[in-house]
């Protein structure tokens, strides 16, 4: 097992920020037009995924890391919601959201998990 020495070692930071960086990759081929719609959603929800798995790890009790745990979840939620959307909408291809769709459900799982062991 490797050592954790920051939150950058934490694998949920690391495919938070793989998702983040799919969904930046994704809106630069939305219309003009989005850019302060469906992209600025799309960016921001993605964005605070690692950001809240980063700022509860810098946190002094477990409670509070749980509760930034749980806001990524959340952001987890609205990103997928906002990527079915742009879908249903025609902004871009089920090809072009499968893998970040099957990304999230994994980044949930594993959020999930870490919230079960930290109640331990």
């Amino acid at each position: 097992m490797s050592e954790i020495n920051d939150f950058k070692d934490l694998k949920i930071w690391q495919k938070g920020m793989d998702i983040a960086e799919k969904c930046y990759l994704l809106t630069k081929a939305f219309p003009k037009d989005e850019l302060y719609g469906m992209v600025q959603q799309i960016r921001r929800s993605a964005a605070s995924i690692p950001a809240n798995i980063a700022e509860g790890y810098g946190r002094r009790s477990t409670a509070e890391y749980i509760r930034f745990l749980n806001i990524s979840q959340g952001s987890i939620n609205e990103l997928e919601t906002h990527i079915i959307l742009s879908h249903r909408v025609k902004l871009c291809t089920h090809t072009d959201i499968e893998s970040i769709i099957s990304l999230l459900r994994e980044e949930s799982r594993m959020i999930i998990a870490l919230i079960k062991k930290l109640k331990q």
